[in-house]
């Protein structure tokens, strides 16, 4: 008996001792393991759907319709639409697009509107006509959305009315091949078909299911404006649509949540993570026609909310926000998003009460993602060395790649495998090997690169660190500098631009600045410049702040230089140039004074 006694007191003693190891020195170890378990039950969920024939996003919606056809699937303001709503009212766009359109299936269909039902209704009637849809920025101007609609080969551009007056602009460049149909009751310019009058004439029926499709087939285009020039459209694939929409489960968030979503449809965020997650949970959906920090905690305790979608931008005009009674009487729980800066995120935990955040990265273009449980990745990856001049992997003697160091930023970099693939961007095989990495670690190997800088903190934590190259970052939206400086190039008065971001204390991303060189005998005007970038821009991508140069700095390869410019910002202190500040009241930039400096890093001024 003594022996048995020793023995099971040795055995607890090193079970206690390796417990108080494993919480000394792998403190996350049980959540880890809860994560795996999470995801090969998910996994194994999804193989499961897969054989019963359910493959695409409108496979998930009908099965989910058919489980609770009942049930609230999108509040917006006064409206509820049950998912047998959302699925009757679709039929109908599908045959009135059917009959107004003969638009046949394989057809690529873009989509320009704001924040509404019939967004999703549209969308879902084109994926049962068996459409591609195209989905558009409402902030790109007539020049742009040409170029989008030339790029992804588009024949049929479906617009809400109040973007009409700008397609009407674009029509000359759109080309006779473009037909345009208003998805409203009746359209303020002749010409052109509407919809929504025309659905009471159709039926509600269901249609006969599309095609079949692969995994690896195009599902939608979603534009970005990737790392130069004008917005790309990134090809999105059935797989990678159907992978999307488990983030809110994943996170936590289950079918009782009420989910409110304020970001715009355009993009992965509210499309794939956003509305799909809610399919995939049969959860409803508080949708927003546009984000009001006003009105977002008053909008939380109207519709009981329980869960919010983010980006990091939202999040800091919440918490820059006055206080609101609202805030402390919501009934939120869990916030899931991206790009949540470590300050704005322990102060929105301080200020709106015991919320749990569920931070995410991803990219519309590929499959790599991680998810903040304790920083499950999604996907493999690498983090590898940069040249800080011209963001280049840096590469050995035999033509290698070397890995960042722990604590060092490095590209983050995904392998192509079947699993994780990179379609590339329709209509631009040029810009879509440009994006590709060959002969990374070892000969053969290809990678895709994201245009993002991270790195890996002692205990395995990732953290963004910037982006690299000719985009920045600035009210949540990719901001091209190329696209910017040819802009600023038409003016009569500017011989060169060369546009980069710059921090602001207090502010998400990088705001706009430009360096010009202005022509000889001609002066900055101001005015025709804010009347310029009003007409050809979006708000998002105007520069904030001008440096008037003699001439600009390139590299020894003709190269325009950012680093300095980068560095020196627009402090009036340190820079000899004559600095400017887009004065958006007086639609005017004027001179950058140390007191208004001062005003605009204290926050005084917001921007």
């Amino acid at each position: 008996m003594e022996m048995i006694a020793t023995v099971l007191t040795s055995v607890f003693g090193g079970l206690l001792a390796l417990l108080l190891y494993q919480r000394a020195y792998f403190t996350l170890w049980w959540k880890d393991l809860l994560y795996y378990f999470k995801l090969r039950q998910h996994k194994k969920r999804l193989q499961a759907r897969l054989q019963l024939g359910i493959v695409t996003y409108l496979d998930c919606f009908l099965q989910q319709t058919r489980k609770t056809p009942s049930k609230p699937f999108i509040i917006f303001e006064d409206q509820v639409l049950t998912y047998q709503d959302v699925d009757r009212r679709s039929n109908r766009f599908a045959n009135v697009l059917r009959r107004e359109t003969q638009v046949t299936p394989g057809a690529l269909v873009a989509l320009w509107m704001f924040n509404h039902p019939d967004f999703i209704c549209v969308w879902l009637g084109l994926c049962k006509l068996g459409c591609q849809a195209a989905f558009l920025n409402t902030n790109i101007k007539p020049k742009t959305l040409a170029h989008c609609m030339h790029s992804c080969g588009a024949q049929l551009l479906l617009v809400c009315a109040e973007l009409l007056h700008l397609v009407e602009e674009a029509l000359p460049d759109l080309g006779d091949g473009v037909s345009v149909c208003v998805v409203d009751h009746t359209s303020a310019a002749g010409g052109f078909v509407t919809l929504s009058d025309k659905l009471e004439q159709v039926s509600e029926a269901a249609l006969e299911p599309p095609p079949r499709v692969d995994l690896h087939t195009d599902f939608l285009i979603i534009f970005t404006s990737g790392t130069t020039g004008l917005s790309k459209a990134v090809r999105v694939a059935h797989l990678k649509a159907i992978s999307s929409m488990i983030f809110f489960q994943m996170c936590g968030a289950t079918s009782q949540d009420i989910i409110y979503i304020t970001l715009p449809l355009y993009h992965m965020s509210a499309s794939l993570l956003g509305i799909g997650g809610c399919i995939q949970l049969g959860a409803t959906c508080v949708l927003k026609r546009k984000f009001s920090a006003s009105q977002f905690w008053k909008d939380c305790v109207k519709y009981n909310v329980t869960v919010i979608l983010y980006i990091g931008e939202l999040c800091r005009y919440l918490v820059n926000h006055p206080s609101v009674p609202e805030e402390k009487a919501h009934k939120v729980h869990l916030a899931a998003g991206s790009g949540l800066r470590s300050d704005v995120w322990k102060e929105f935990r301080h200020r709106f009460g015991k919320i749990t955040i569920r931070e995410g990265y991803g990219l519309t273009e590929a499959s790599i993602g991680f998810l903040n449980y304790t920083d499950e990745l999604f996907m493999p990856f690498e983090l590898l060395r940069f040249d800080p001049q011209t963001y280049e992997p840096v590469r050995t003697v035999a033509g290698r790649c070397l890995r960042a160091q722990r604590g060092e930023a490095g590209i983050l970099v995904a392998p192509l495998v079947a699993v994780s693939q990179f379609l590339g961007y329709a209509g631009d095989k040029a810009q879509s090997e440009k994006k590709l990495l060959r002969d990374v670690l070892k000969a053969g190997d290809i990678y895709f690169n994201t245009g993002d800088l991270l790195f890996l903190d002692k205990r395995g934590f990732l953290y963004f660190h910037d982006r690299v190259g000719d985009t920045f970052r600035w009210k949540g939206e990719n901001v091209s500098t190329t696209e910017v400086s040819e802009v600023l190039g038409l003016l009569e008065f500017i011989q060169e631009a060369n546009v980069y971001g710059v921090t602001i204390p207090g502010c998400e991303g990088r705001a706009g600045m430009a360096a010009v060189v202005l022509k000889q005998d001609h002066h900055l005007d101001g005015k025709r410049l804010h009347k310029h970038l009003v007409k050809t821009l979006p708000a998002y991508a105007w520069p904030r702040f001008l440096r008037i140069q003699n001439s600009l700095d390139v590299t020894e390869t003709f190269k325009q230089q950012k680093t300095k410019l980068v560095q020196e910002a627009f402090n009036p202190c340190v820079i000899q140039d004559p600095l400017y500040f887009l004065q958006a009241p007086q639609e005017d930039f004027i001179p950058l004074t140390a007191s208004l400096y001062h005003s605009i890093v204290s926050g005084e001024i917001l921007l």
